[in-house]
């Protein structure tokens, strides 16, 4: 940390090394103002005049900037421009004479709010405390949108095999239902993983009246659970240990957006009530608020697990599963595609071509043989990843078989004499068998033997479970 910015006093606890520069000619009102934000866990630095002003913002950009606008050398109004020229920073005018054009000036020039001297100290640190806030929103949503900018051709479905084409037409009428109005029922896309429900939620997104709004993705199986309630809802100042600012939820966060809940399986049982809460009442609370706060957002959620098997054996509320599965869409597994792996292939070696400046790379028919008859476990995104890697070491020429380097080679038919085998059994007889193959083939390595039957490590334990299979290690 700069040697401008004080010290935190020891009894504080810091506002994750959250700085301010107050800029006042005013000595023993900075120094008040100094004092009560250090109190309350934030570092600080002063300036007296423009010049020392621009000095500080040189060496370090603060977190909040609390300007006076009339200063020995100059007006704070100057300042204000050549910060908003270079950075978005919060910047909070402070005025001792309480001219309705200087305020407004200030605002039209990008100021985040203006206060009038002489200030109360409690009200200056609630106003620091939500113009933080308001930024931590304001990054969340660029980020959102700048994710949206970078994957923009992403969010398209690419093949043309029926049942992918039914998918896609799925997925637009689903789209067209976030008209003005009501929020849209809630949506919830499965299929295996790697079959693209990112892509489709983003789809649905991209084509509904609601396309300029936030699309906020929320990775369930991500967020640590001692801070998954914090991070969905948000929390007031207090609720909780080092809760030292108030927070935004990610729900909040997306406005009347979109909220991709995506592996909705992996909600803490104990939280999926009170999501469920927020579907049905379109209201939530920030833990420890007595406020509530209303949400027009659309939820989409997405689960490559049985939902069935999850509300079966209590993982996934029914209630919460029939909230959410009001529209549904499930997504093939790209072995059920047909063509449409030859077509994607061809995309994803262009697009990696493209992206690395590489002249473009066609395959062998020996390759293209090898990908049809694939099984592809992880599906789209490991057709994506083994192209990529495969246009990279191709060098500008043709790929062949050779390069695709695929897990096992290519699956062979299955022989008469084994299809035979499974007469007279179960799906369930079927099923205990194949795991327990994989498992014996893996050498008891459960996220191995999940990996051969395109199944997740959850699904796979929660299938040997049912079964009472167990493992050596």
């Amino acid at each position: 940390m700069s040697s401008e910015y004080r010290e935190v006093s020891r009894e504080a606890e810091p506002v994750s090394g959250t700085r301010v520069l107050v800029v006042d000619d005013e000595a023993l009102f900075a120094k008040a103002i100094t004092r009560r934000l250090e109190r309350a866990g934030y570092a600080c630095a002063s300036a007296g005049r423009l010049g020392e002003a621009r000095a500080r913002l040189a060496e370090r950009e603060p977190d909040v900037v609390l300007l006076d606008i009339r200063l020995p050398d100059g007006s704070g109004l100057d300042l204000l421009r050549e910060i908003r020229s270079v950075s978005k920073v919060p910047v909070l005018v402070m005025t001792a004479y309480g001219e309705v054009e200087d305020a407004v000036n200030a605002m039209k020039d990008g100021a985040s709010d203006y206060l009038k001297k002489p200030i109360d100290l409690d009200e200056l640190l609630l106003n620091v405390e939500k113009v933080l806030g308001q930024r931590e929103v304001d990054r969340r949503l660029e980020y959102s949108q700048t994710r949206e900018h970078v994957h923009g051709r992403a969010a398209e479905l690419v093949g043309v095999s029926p049942v992918l084409v039914g998918v896609r037409e799925q997925a637009l009428k689903i789209a067209a239902l976030a008209g003005p109005g009501a929020a849209p029922p809630t949506v919830l896309i499965t299929g295996e993983t790697g079959t693209g429900k990112d892509v489709t939620a983003r789809l649905i997104h991209g084509h509904s009246a609601r396309a300029g709004q936030p699309f906020v993705h929320v990775d369930c199986a991500a967020l640590p659970k001692d801070l998954f309630e914090s991070e969905l809802f948000g929390h007031v100042k207090g609720a909780f240990t080092h809760a030292v600012a108030e927070r935004t939820g990610l729900i909040e966060a997306a406005e009347d957006g979109v909220v991709f809940l995506d592996e909705i399986g992996e909600i803490p049982l104990e939280l999926q009530s009170k999501l469920l809460a927020v579907l049905e009442r379109r209201t939530l609370r920030r833990i420890g608020s007595s406020h509530e706060r209303h949400t027009a957002a659309w939820f989409i959620a997405a689960t490559n697990r049985d939902v069935e098997e999850m509300v079966a054996a209590g993982a996934l509320r029914s209630d919460l599963y029939f909230r959410l599965n009001v529209l549904s869409l499930a997504l093939p597994a790209l072995r059920e595609r047909g063509d449409d792996v030859a077509l994607l292939a061809a995309r994803f070696a262009a697009d990696t071509a493209r992206r690395y400046g590489l002249p473009e790379a066609g395959f062998e028919p020996g390759a293209l043989r090898a990908l049809s008859g694939y099984a592809w476990p992880g599906n789209v995104r490991e057709l994506a990843h083994l192209v990529e890697r495969a246009v990279l070491l191709s060098q500008g020429k043709a790929i062949d078989e050779s390069l695709l380097n695929l897990p096992g080679g290519a699956a062979p038919p299955a022989p008469a004499d084994a299809l035979a085998a499974l007469d007279g059994l179960t799906l369930e007889e079927v099923e205990k068998r194949l795991i327990a193959r994989a498992l014996a083939a893996s050498g008891d390595n459960v996220s191995e033997a999940a990996r051969r039957l395109g199944l997740t490590r959850m699904a796979m334990r929660y299938r040997m479970q049912k079964h009472a299979i167990s493992t050596g290690n």
